[in-house]
């Protein structure tokens, strides 16, 4: 069985409604054998990012960068999972109320970085609604999608 690691921040409701549909996406019912584990970005460790087959990455964007909580995460990890990492499938979503350019380029450099498969574009959300609903429910399901054997 595969194992989805989603490691996000999400103080507010609107980062916590997306977080939500990425996960009812991550547990759709034609998805088998993935297992997913939710850690706040400064629960995740070391080991979980080992243990994992492939990531999810949740963040506000806070002043045109990830919150200070998801970088903290890449700060303890990335080092001692350089290499090791290497191929398996990522997404990220990223909120912000008008900008969300700054954190998603963070982000996708560091997992440049650590050669991580982006297997879908990066959702940058200024309006929580429906059609954000949606779209991260879909990232959801495409990354878990890409665990399956």
């Amino acid at each position: 069985m595969a194992t989805l690691l989603v490691v996000h921040h999400t103080p507010s409701p609107p980062t916590r409604e997306l977080l939500e549909a990425v996960l009812a996406g991550a547990a759709d019912p034609a998805i088998e054998d993935v297992t997913t584990r939710v850690v706040p970005a400064l629960a995740a460790t070391v080991p979980d990012v080992l243990a994992a087959d492939g990531f999810l990455f949740g963040t506000p964007a806070n002043l045109g960068y990830m919150s200070g909580a998801l970088k903290h995460f890449f700060d303890t990890t990335y080092y001692p999972c350089l290499g090791a990492v290497a191929g398996r499938p990522y997404g990220l979503w990223v909120h912000g109320n008008n900008d969300t350019a700054g954190a998603t380029s963070a982000v996708e450099k560091i997992a440049t970085g650590w050669s991580l498969d982006k297997v879908t574009q990066p959702l940058g959300i200024t309006s929580v609604d429906r059609t954000a609903r949606e779209k991260c429910y879909e990232l959801g399901a495409t990354v878990a999608a890409t665990l399956m054997n």
